[in-house]
């Protein structure tokens, strides 16, 4: 059955996509509502195409006075939205030719632990570290936020610590375990990453996570605060373990990369490089992942900036717990997780990729 008036009742279209495990919801004009459903959009089925009418009313139902008026700047605006259901929700509302459009990212109230969520046991090991850098990489949308999530969770459970969250918006919320978390919201609780993170230092944290590292003061701040002896956790929109150490020492300015390298090398705990990948029943997704173990050649590539090296360090460090992408997916395949094309297709090197098939690690 259509609906065909200018209403849609945002909490029900938001609890029916929940119902279907749907990750984010869009309303554009033109089209009925849009959900991502294991990876892949489609439509909602029982609506009819989206006008500007329509649009203005979802947006009405589901902001405050104050992003109203961001809204009627034509400002791009970003907040959270808990449903009539209480589920918690991430809002970014944008201009479109001239029209309004909505996105939304269905968050989730459960926090997976890592074995939920079939993670190697070396992220425990890294999130129990008393000190130092770990990161978690890879595009938008290939659930760091989650992997993180967990790594939180354990700690929670198992160490009487002081977390500190920064986050842009904070999208699990931690209850308090074994451990106290404060988490804080960009926006709401504090003005950037970087400011909170130079506060943070003075309240007395063993755990910071910092939601994103995005410029030179932020990467700074992470790195001094890991070297001051804190546990810091955090993401970089990077794809493996030597891009990412790439990234880091190109944001400081030349006479700087030698110091960097130095601090880099004697404070990465690890690397965690993940994309999602769909899994062969076709009911979801699954994480493919390569991860980096800091070990005492790994802190030499880094400091002597022989960074290219890193990857075959990776490869043959299955004894330290490292493994590339190409390794994992051929784990996955071999498990009956991933088809061999999606293992294929994702790949870094075709030939590395079937030589894991064929002869294992």
């Amino acid at each position: 059955m259509e609906h065909t008036n200018n209403v849609m009742d945002i909490n029900k279209i938001l609890d029916e996509a929940r119902a279907l495990k749907c990750s984010d919801l869009h309303f554009t004009a033109g089209l009925p509502p849009i959900v991502r459903q294991h990876g892949s959009l489609r439509k909602l089925s029982g609506y009819q195409d989206c006008t500007e009418p329509i649009i203005v009313n979802i947006i009405n139902q589901i902001t405050s006075i104050k992003h109203k008026s961001q809204i009627s700047k034509g400002l791009d605006t970003d907040f959270s939205y808990t449903s009539a259901t209480g589920f918690r929700h991430r809002v970014n509302v944008y201009r479109q030719r001239g029209y309004h459009a909505v996105a939304i990212r269905l968050l989730s109230d459960e926090i997976p632990t890592l074995s939920d969520l079939n993670l190697p046991a070396t992220l425990g090991e890294f999130a129990m570290r008393p000190r130092g850098l770990v990161l978690v990489t890879g595009p938008t949308g290939s659930g760091k936020s989650t992997t993180l999530a967990a790594m939180i969770d354990h700690i929670n459970r198992q160490k009487s610590c002081h977390i500190i969250t920064v986050e842009d918006p904070i999208e699990y919320v931690h209850t308090h375990k074994q451990a106290m978390v404060n988490q804080r919201e960009i926006g709401a609780d504090v003005d950037s990453f970087a400011g909170s993170l130079r506060a943070a230092l003075r309240e007395d944290p063993d755990v910071i996570l910092v939601g994103e590292m995005r410029d030179f003061e932020t990467i700074n701040a992470a790195v001094t605060a890991a070297e001051t002896g804190h546990l810091v956790l955090s993401t970089l929109h990077t794809t493996g373990a030597a891009d990412t150490i790439n990234r880091i020492i190109d944001v400081y300015p030349p006479h700087s990369q030698g110091q960097i390298r130095s601090q880099l090398a004697g404070n990465i705990v690890g690397i965690i490089s993940q994309t999602l990948v769909p899994t062969l029943d076709g009911k979801g997704r699954c994480a493919a992942m390569e991860i980096l173990c800091r070990t005492d050649a790994v802190g030499a590539q880094i400091r002597e900036g022989k960074i290219y090296q890193i990857p075959s360090t990776i490869a043959t460090g299955k004894k330290e717990g490292m493994f590339t992408l190409d390794q994992d997916l051929a784990r996955l395949v071999r498990m009956g997780k991933i088809a061999e094309e999606v293992g294929r297709e994702r790949c870094q090197d075709p030939t590395e990729f079937k030589r894991y098939l064929e002869g294992g690690m």
